[in-house]
């Protein structure tokens, strides 16, 4: 019991970090049909801002819940930045293109900012310093810190703050009506381009926490680190129904908890055959098996379909 306990708490956080990153690629697809493969390099540039920002505050004597939030603040501005020039230089001009342009500029970018991480920061892997307590509190014989609690609580407080905005603000309002059709939503005033940067930057504010969440919790980081949990993030948003940002919050959290429960028994369901390192694999077994059985996912997608 305490196995299955600690594993439901692992794939509970797990989750929660595919769930934030998920919440980027849905919003942007749901404005503008894209699936922007670059999202999770957008998530390895906050981790390795944060861990730069962290190492210039190390002498300063701040407390380390102050040098975590000032070194993520520094992040989601990075990534913000980052991620508006990338939609006004490689996707803006693709608009009207034909999908797999933008599709193939996507993963171009993804290659870029990978290789310019490796110039910048170097290859090697960092160690991401432990700035909160890891006394560890137990629960039913199942440990969790407090940065996995702060992981658990920021999901849920953005999923809330997201749907706020979406459903009952002016920035909302514009976003869905884009959605609906742009070109209508111009001659009503909305401003597309303005709506989509927009878009991009709340995307690349939740790659930015999420990459230092990640980087927190387990304690390293590379110019490869966002390569998977980007993959993953994608599988979640498809999993939950990509353009709904309850889906890719739901389908964040069972992938997180598939793949947990999958590296916790795997061994056991193998006869020692396979084992926990074969995690990744489950991520992918589900995108097979939605794609072919609930192509629009969990919970549907609620996007309009474009006039």
């Amino acid at each position: 019991m305490d196995i299955f306990l600690q594993q439901i708490i692992n794939g509970l956080v797990l989750g929660s970090v595919y769930a934030l990153v998920a919440l980027g690629y849905t919003m942007v697809y749901g404005i503008i049909n894209l699936i922007n493969f670059a999202h999770g390099e957008v998530l390895m540039v906050g981790a390795l801002t944060s861990w730069t920002v962290i190492q210039l505050l190390a002498d300063s004597g701040l407390p380390g819940w102050l040098k975590l939030l000032i070194s993520l603040v520094a992040a989601i501005l990075v990534c913000a930045a980052l991620n508006y020039a990338i939609e006004k230089v490689a996707y803006r001009p693709l608009r009207n293109a034909p999908r797999l342009a933008p599709l193939i500029t996507a993963m171009g970018m993804s290659l870029l900012l990978q290789t310019l991480a490796m110039i910048i920061w170097k290859p090697n892997y960092k160690p991401y310093p432990i700035l909160l307590p890891s006394e560890p509190f137990n629960i039913g014989g199942a440990v969790i810190n407090v940065t996995q609690i702060l992981i658990l609580v920021s999901t849920v407080v953005t999923l809330v703050g997201l749907m706020w905005v979406v459903n009952r603000t002016k920035l909302g309002r514009a976003m869905r009506a884009t959605a609906e059709n742009p070109r209508v939503a111009a001659l009503m005033g909305v401003r597309p381009d303005m709506v989509i940067s927009a878009t991009f930057i709340i995307g690349a504010a939740l790659a930015a926490l999420a990459g230092v969440m990640y980087a927190a919790n387990y304690g390293s980081v590379n110019h490869t680190m966002g390569f998977l949990p980007g993959l993953k993030a994608f599988t979640a948003a498809v999993f939950g129904g990509i353009g709904n940002l309850a889906g890719a919050v739901v389908g964040g959290v069972l992938l997180g908890l598939i793949e947990a429960f999958g590296a916790g028994y795997i061994g056991t369901l193998t006869g020692g055959v396979l084992g926990s390192n074969y995690q990744d694999i489950f991520a992918f077994i589900v995108l097979i098996v939605v794609l072919t059985v609930r192509p629009q996912g969990l919970l549907g997608e609620r996007v309009a379909d474009r006039a």
